[in-house]
């Protein structure tokens, strides 16, 4: 029976050409940017319902509480839970992907099935990326999800009070779920009766070369804004928590920008849609996380500004010298 209901369902999917997760990413973009839009334009006609639900951290919510939203609300510290799932899927992409080039051979039908499910059904997917270039960008990812689960389990100090709404948690969940499974769906040994190709650096063309640098360089600063952060918590000399208060924070790229985490953020998702270029949903991927980062940026401008009445003028919210 449930046998019967799935084969229903990739039909359907085929035969419409119905891309689960575009549709993700499109719902997402579109309700960050809905959403975001009033937030920053017209927040203060908006119901309290709707400010908590999109605030949290340190711009969340600090009017009356909604009854019902506030039942719906979990805590920030888990967002270390869906980096945790991160690092298995992406390893596991990334083995998959791996394992078909050094043997030279098509994917497993499980992952094939799995494909066409989830990314619009196999007579809608077709070879646009070659097995290198794949590769280079699964291993550009799954360094990211290795070292934001070292962050947010090992490094990173939560406050115990600090919550966010449900769909936030969710949607990092489905975020990484996406991007990942997008990785795969348009490459040689991954698209049905297609095989992949020889893994050669002399495959990589100079642009690739140049994202790939550009990449591991907003890696690295990224971690060290995120140590800046850390680092206001703790105590300089003995390493121990001393609040969970948010701070004004100095130096690095802090001088310029409000969140420079959140800028080389969008730096890296940039690169890898880049490299994806022909693959329409990274296109989408792109597009969710310059939004998605962008509003947050903005809105933890303005609690700095708020906050800190000598907050330096100079500082961008996530654009230096522009925005």
């Amino acid at each position: 029976m449930l046998l019967a209901i799935v084969s229903s369902i990739e039909e359907l999917i085929d035969q419409y050409k119905i891309n689960l997760t575009q549709l993700a990413f499109c719902i997402f973009i579109t309700t960050i940017v809905f959403f975001g839009s009033l937030m920053t334009l017209v927040e203060s006609h908006l119901p309290n319902s709707i400010r908590q639900s999109f605030r949290y951290g340190k711009h969340s919510h600090k009017g009356e509480a909604d009854v019902l939203i506030s039942y719906l609300e979990v805590p920030k510290a888990w967002f270390k839970h869906f980096y945790i799932f991160a690092l298995g899927w992406s390893l596991l992409a990334l083995y998959l992907l791996a394992s078909t080039i050094a043997n030279q051979t098509t994917a497993p039908e499980y992952a094939l099935r799995f494909l066409d499910l989830v990314c619009g059904g196999p007579s809608n997917r077709k070879v646009e990326i070659d097995s290198t270039t794949a590769l280079l960008g699964a291993v550009l990812l799954t360094l990211q999800c290795i070292r934001r689960f070292y962050e947010t389990n090992f490094v990173q100090i939560f406050s115990k009070k600090s919550k966010m709404n449900l769909s936030h948690y969710a949607v990092g969940f489905v975020h990484y779920f996406g991007s990942i499974v997008s990785l795969l769906s348009n490459t040689s040994g991954f698209v049905r009766g297609t095989q992949p190709n020889e893994f050669s650096f002399k495959n990589l063309t100079q642009l690739q070369v140049v994202y790939l640098l550009v990449f591991l360089f907003a890696w690295q600063q990224q971690y060290s804004s995120n140590m800046i952060l850390v680092n206001l918590r703790k105590d300089a000399k003995t390493g121990a928590v001393k609040t969970e208060q948010h701070l004004l924070p100095q130096g690095g790229w802090f001088t310029l920008l409000s969140s420079p985490h959140m800028f080389f953020e969008v730096v890296m998702y940039f690169c890898l849609a880049d490299l994806f270029t022909p693959v329409r949903t990274w296109k989408l991927v792109f597009l969710w996380v310059a939004s998605n980062q962008t509003i947050n940026a903005l809105l933890t401008h303005q609690w700095y500004k708020e906050t800190f009445k000598d907050y330096p003028k100079r500082r961008r919210a996530i654009l230096p010298y522009l925005l």
